[in-house]
């Protein structure tokens, strides 16, 4: 999971009507064989640098809340609330339980039992038991022969907090993947017996935890990280205790040359400034690229395939992994891959192509294709190629995903769509469509006669070589096809098969590195489009909406996403769906391709072929690249001033909520975890986690009214939503509503139930979210900018709802 919405990231095909929570499913270990024995022992006699802790007293599983209805407010009081059980017992710092110790908590018993588990990450689930928003306690002691001053990494899922000695040294509230050394705490140890408690809580989902004392090793990789993500803070943290700064790592690489490479330039200095040498000459591109994937794909897992390419030559081509586990193939160059959207490159180039056969203009019409299509008058080739009709996009509809296994003719997917009613006046705005480019492929069909793939291949593959690139059908067999996987609970398994009819011009193409290779080469030398196609193409489209006086650097034109990078043009695109994520990436001014293509999504945790292609591109261009922006903290912004930000933002199909823990502001962006943003000022901030950063905006009198996003060169400007106070409603009236209701042929159900005075409401296959009355009858989420009015029939009984969610609106009737 991105930590913070990415406009340049792959816009997969697959997505939900409402976004769901992903809580780092699949990241904690396997603890099968975790047990719960009397001969094991949560005292340490002793804890060696690098060494994980494993063995632990645990006491859970603790209900946030024993009434049953849980919100924001009940979860953040239960993670501020330690109190263990009675009052003798006293604070959470204090307690000191052995091995089955009795407590009772909210008239629940509860026993500390000896927990070993077989890995680094202690799972939760087996050791205290399953739950959702739920909190348990992990008690160890550590013997030391002298005081010691050291780090302590961190890792949790979710919120954690931790104490040593009685005292609380760190707590972080967030939803997030147990991984190694998130937080980094330093802890001054005394000498002898050291008490060492950390409270979890999980939110939804995996639950666990792990800890350990940083030695040479960890420091040594937190330090490479750091470098690589310009965490110049980690940095000097992990200097004060002790990391050497000059430590090589795999490849060849330094902290310094990490820095280089990315372009960090205010830690390159620091480096410098602590004597590190940073002038040396940086390791060979393809050793880092062959370190880099060996280790994010095994041999034994799904794969990759990548090619490195400049001024024409390959410079680096390889696979990695199995194309197919259950046969053990491979993957190779040469090995077949659903690309996703990268199709919709091809789709433009073709209709481009047939304009200057003067079979089409972009002007056109959509009512000149299909007569009778609602606001066909008003919709163009041109706001079809540009994402900028307001077509509601059929990837959105609820019930995509019960059906995308299943083929379509053209003519009957566009009917299931054409009605939907439209996401906003065409040209007005900006939002991917996969509709849209659905509508290409017919075009271009119409235009010229053939079948898509029949006029692709006459047209562009074969002149240009390439044989192993097609549109996908479901019944033909492919030669060295790779097989979608899908990374989940700490395993792989085959993913959702699509039936790419469904997917058309907007995603249903196959290919290879090489082949893309071919076309890149072929499209930026001008052997796929005319001069004035190809400026078309790469003309950064406008909207009504957009600022007439802006000067963009970044967005979409033709089927391909325009962007800057570290000072360099880009033009590039990503591809998603079950199985496969992909993105083919140029830079013009070095004539530099480089291409990743994954059988497996959702993928393991690092697997980014957008963030890897351009992690590529900064192993050969490191010198051709400007140095990022700085990282440095404004200090002086007050916790007084971060209050005024405090809020939702609304980025369209999704809220940014903004809040304040003390003196320090986070963000979490729905469906993602929450992380903290940093000052530069007391109106701009940045994240850590990645390249983005916020600006808020106020009024005359100092009132914020918005934020503007800014990432990967793309700007999304966000108002600031108007809290209004939730409407008290009878719980007989909320009774009434409670039930199931059908969104699209009995195949998505949006199931509410009442929990207290709280409706909750639940989509399938996503989890439970509250809805707050604003009327007596309207009730909306707050995760996303989505609400629902309740309707009754004439004979007084609820009949049905109606969700209205990003300009589309959805009647759908109760079942009984």
């Amino acid at each position: 999971m991105k930590p913070v919405h990415d406009p340049r990231e792959n816009r997969r095909l697959v997505s939900r009507y409402l976004p769901a929570i992903l809580l780092g499913a699949g990241l904690l270990a396997s603890v099968a064989a975790m047990s719960a024995r009397a001969a094991a022992t949560e005292k340490y006699e002793a804890w060696r640098p690098d060494d994980f802790l494993q063995t632990w007293l645990v006491l859970g599983p603790i209900p946030v809340s024993s009434s049953g209805g849980v919100d924001e407010a009940a979860r953040r009081k239960a993670f501020a609330d330690d109190v263990l059980a009675a009052p003798e017992i006293g604070k959470a710092g204090d307690v000191e339980p052995t091995s089955d110790t009795r407590v009772a908590i909210a008239g629940t018993n509860l026993v500390w039992r000896v927990v070993t588990s077989p890995s680094e990450i202690v799972d939760l689930a087996v050791a205290a038991g399953a739950g959702d928003d739920a909190i348990a306690y992990a008690y160890a002691e550590v013997n030391l022969a002298e005081a010691t001053r050291a780090l302590i990494g961190i890792g949790s899922d979710d919120g954690v907090r931790v104490w040593v000695n009685g005292a609380l040294v760190h707590e972080n509230w967030l939803g997030r993947p147990a991984r190694p050394d998130d937080d980094l705490v330093p802890v001054q140890f005394r000498q002898g017996r050291n008490r060492l408690l950390i409270k979890i809580q999980n939110l939804q989902g995996p639950w666990g935890f792990v800890c350990r004392r940083m030695g040479p090793e960890s420091l040594g990789g937190q330090l490479m990280a750091a470098a690589r993500g310009g965490d110049l803070d980690r940095i000097k943290v992990l200097a004060e205790h002790g990391a050497d700064l000059n430590r090589p790592a795999p490849q060849g690489l330094t902290a310094g040359s990490v820095a280089r490479i990315h372009g960090h330039r205010d830690i390159v200095d620091f480096l410098a400034e602590r004597g590190v040498d940073v002038s040396t000459a940086l390791p060979d591109p393809a050793t880092l690229v062959e370190g880099r994937f060996s280790v994010l794909f095994k041999a034994d897992g799904p794969g990759a395939a990548v090619l490195v390419a400049r001024k024409g030559e390959v410079l680096f081509e390889k696979g990695y992994g199995l194309a197919d586990i259950g046969h053990q193939v491979p993957v190779t160059p040469d090995t077949r891959f659903r690309i996703g959207s990268v199709t919709k490159q091809f789709a433009a180039a073709a209709i481009l192509k047939l304009q200057e056969e003067g079979r089409l203009s972009v002007t056109n019409t959509l009512s000149q294709y299909f007569p009778g299509f609602p606001r066909g008058d008003e919709v163009t080739i041109h706001h079809l190629l540009t994402h900028t009709s307001g077509i509601h996009s059929f990837t959105s509809k609820p019930d995509f995903l019960e059906t995308v296994t299943v083929g379509v003719k053209p003519e009957e997917h566009i009917r299931s769509f054409q009605n939907d009613p439209y996401d906003f006046d065409p040209g007005q705005r900006w939002l991917y469509n996969n509709s849209g480019y659905f509508l290409l492929g017919a075009i271009i069909e119409k235009a010229s006669g053939l079948p898509l793939d029949a006029y692709l291949r006459r047209t562009f593959f074969d002149p240009l070589g390439m044989k192993d690139t097609g549109v996908h059908e479901a019944r033909a067999i492919l030669p060295h096809e790779a097989t979608g996987y899908l990374f989940e609970g700490a395993r792989f398994q085959k993913a959702l098969d699509w039936d790419m009819s469904r997917a058309g011009a907007a995603g249903a193409l196959y290919s290879t590195v090489r082949d893309l290779h071919r076309w890149n080469e072929a499209v930026f030398s001008g052997r796929v489009l005319s001069a004035a196609s190809l400026a078309a193409a790469f003309t950064l489209m406008k909207t009504r909406d957009d600022p007439a006086d802006e000067v963009k650097e970044a967005g979409y034109g033709y089927g391909w996403s325009i962007q800057r990078f570290r000072g360099l043009q880009e033009i590039s695109h990503g591809g998603g769906l079950h199985g496969f994520v992909s993105f083919l990436l140029r830079v013009p001014k070095e004539d530099f391709t480089a291409i990743v293509l994954v059988n497996c999504a959702p993928p393991p945790p690092g697997v980014d072929p957008g963030g890897l292609a351009h992690e590529i591109t900064e192993f050969y261009l490191a010198d051709a690249l400007a140095p990022r922006p700085s990282t440095r903290i404004d200090m002086t912004v007050t916790a007084d001033a971060l209050g005024l930000l405090v809020g939702r933002y609304n980025y369209g199909n999704a809220f940014l909520d903004v809040s304040r823990d003390g003196d320090k502001l986070f963000a979490q962006l729905t469906g993602q975890p929450r992380h903290q943003i940093y000052p530069r000022s007391a109106t701009n901030f940045f994240w850590k986690v990645v390249e983005a950063e916020m600006s808020f905006i106020k009024d005359a009198s100092g009132v914020v009214t918005g934020a503007v996003h800014r990432q990967g060169g793309q700007t999304i400007r966000a108002p600031r939503v108007s809290e209004k106070p939730a409407v008290a409603v009878a719980t007989e009236a909320l009774d009434t509503y409670t039930g199931r209701y059908d969104y699209g042929g009995g195949k998505a159900i949006l199931t509410v139930t009442r929990e207290g005075g709280q409706l909750l409401a639940q989509m399938t296959g996503q989890p439970r979210f509250e809805i707050f009355a604003t009327s007596e009858t309207n009730f909306a989420w707050k995760i996303v900018p989505a609400h629902v009015t309740f309707v009754k029939g004439t004979d007084g009984k609820v009949a049905k709802l109606i969700h209205e969610q990003g300009g589309t609106r959805i009647e759908a009737r109760k079942l009984e």
